[in-house]
């Protein structure tokens, strides 16, 4: 591969103005809605897709800005990306002809980072941005390069960029990471796919979106199987062929809508979900007195008549699943303001995760850091209506939940990071009774 800095590829966005969300709170939400598919499955599974020649069909794809990003970075690779339907997208890779993912993709979202394991492994060589995502800590890519190294490839850094290749087939190999990794887990595990050789990746994440995503390389006709809880073996193919798959539920979003009853003293049903893959939530929302009920494809919570202080504190620690997802702390840290009383939280997996806790304590939240990854939340704390900034994803619907909960009408500035990763939010919040709009910085409506 060429020594020469990469051809800077210029990206012409659309201009487009910085949004706000207008929120009202003070009413309970009330009402039904449906969780929609998993962030963190269908961009892994959108890379997969580079595996084959052959059309791949996907349904139950959340429309949000990530899965917009992450079909352009796709089609400016050459991959037909199709779009037949709300949800439904279709991806055939038969020509790749530009490998290389540019820093304005990478920019948009770490997910980008995916297509180096497919990439390398189907074409021999890729160069690709060191990537960008939230601001919530350090996230080192190391453990996927030094995955790609283990089986085989040649990888240098310069400028910026990985410059990836291998001589032939990648090789079937034992990876060991030091620490779980769910994106190190799934890129070793695509690269894998069509290696030479059995593969055995230890220890590998365990969350679903993992599970779900070798399902859809199963459809594929790779051999890959998750044959101890935190084992994956996959013994490669020299070739696999397209599939279709139906996205499984955000379990992300629909902890935030049951969270969202909590903090509001509402009652809400979310279908098209599973609380199978959010059992410790489940426990911290039964820990705190909330009513969670839980059926096929249904989760209920009521939290009507708790009365104030009805919410009990409760102590959370975020890890690997089966833990709390760490996705989830910053909603259940706004419930923990509403208690009777202190919690403590430890953000255990992202060092910078409590960051946005400044802008919880503008609406009146008393929160005490005891250094970075560890909170002590005093309740009960009457939140109020504030002027607040989103620093990223997961904060940004929090602090609409807080906003929901407080009196007043709060104005939250950088609405776009939430369009990121929650599909249609504030018409689903609409649906529940909530008050609120996007608008831009000028206070117009966005188109």
């Amino acid at each position: 591969m060429a020594d020469a800095r990469p051809f800077h590829w210029e990206y012409d966005a659309p201009a487009v103005a910085p949004e706000r969300f207008l929120v009202t709170g003070g009413s309970p939400l009330e009402g039904t809605i449906r969780v929609s598919g998993a962030k963190n499955a269908a961009l892994k599974m959108l890379a997969a897709a580079t595996l084959t020649g052959e059309r791949c069909r996907f349904t139950n794809v959340p429309e949000i800005e990530d899965v917009r990003a992450m079909t352009e970075t796709l089609s400016d690779l050459g991959v037909v990306v199709d779009h037949p339907a709300p949800n439904t997208y279709e991806v055939s890779a038969g020509d790749v002809d530009w490998l290389f993912v540019p820093l304005e993709a990478a920019a948009k979202m770490r997910a980008s980072f995916m297509l180096l394991g497919p990439l390398l492994s189907r074409f021999g060589e890729v160069v690709i941005s060191n990537p960008g995502g939230d601001r919530i800590g350090r996230r080192p890519v190391d453990l996927h390069v030094d995955a790609m190294r283990a089986l085989g490839a040649t990888i240098d850094y310069r400028y910026g960029y990985y410059y990836a290749k291998s001589n032939g087939r990648l090789r079937g190999s034992e990876i060991r990471f030091p620490i779980v990794s769910v994106m190190g887990t799934e890129n070793a595990m695509l690269a894998a796919t069509l290696a030479d050789g059995q593969t055995v990746i230890r220890p590998a994440a365990q969350e679903p979106e993992v599970d779900d995503l070798i399902a859809f390389l199963q459809k594929m006709g790779a051999d890959v199987e998750r044959t101890y809880p935190d084992t994956i073996e996959v013994n490669g193919k020299r070739r696999l062929r397209g599939a279709e798959h139906s996205v499984m539920p955000d379990r992300i979003e629909a902890g935030t809508f049951a969270i969202a009853a909590g903090v509001t003293g509402g009652h809400v049903i979310l279908e098209g979900t599973d609380c199978d893959t959010m059992n410790a939530l489940v426990e911290v929302m039964g820990n705190a007195g909330l009513s969670v009920s839980c059926g096929p494809g249904r989760m209920e919570v009521d939290a009507r008549g708790l009365g104030p202080g009805g919410i009990k504190p409760v102590d959370v620690e975020t890890g690997p699943y089966p833990a709390l997802a760490t996705d989830i702390q910053p909603p259940t840290t706004v419930l923990l303001t509403q208690a009777n009383g202190d919690s403590k939280v430890h953000e255990a997996i992202f060092e910078d995760r409590l960051e946005w806790t400044g802008e919880l304590a503008k609406m009146g939240a008393r929160i005490d850091l005891n250094g970075p990854q560890r909170a002590i939340i005093h309740g009960p704390s009457k939140l109020h209506a504030a002027t607040v900034e989103i620093s990223d994803l997961r904060a940004g619907a929090s602090l609409i939940l807080a906003a929901l909960a407080a009196k007043g009408t709060s104005s939250i500035g950088g609405a776009h990071h939430v369009r990121r990763g929650y599909e249609n939010i504030e018409r689903k919040f609409l649906d529940l009774g909530a008050r609120i709009e996007r608008v831009q910085e000028g206070g117009s409506k966005p188109a």
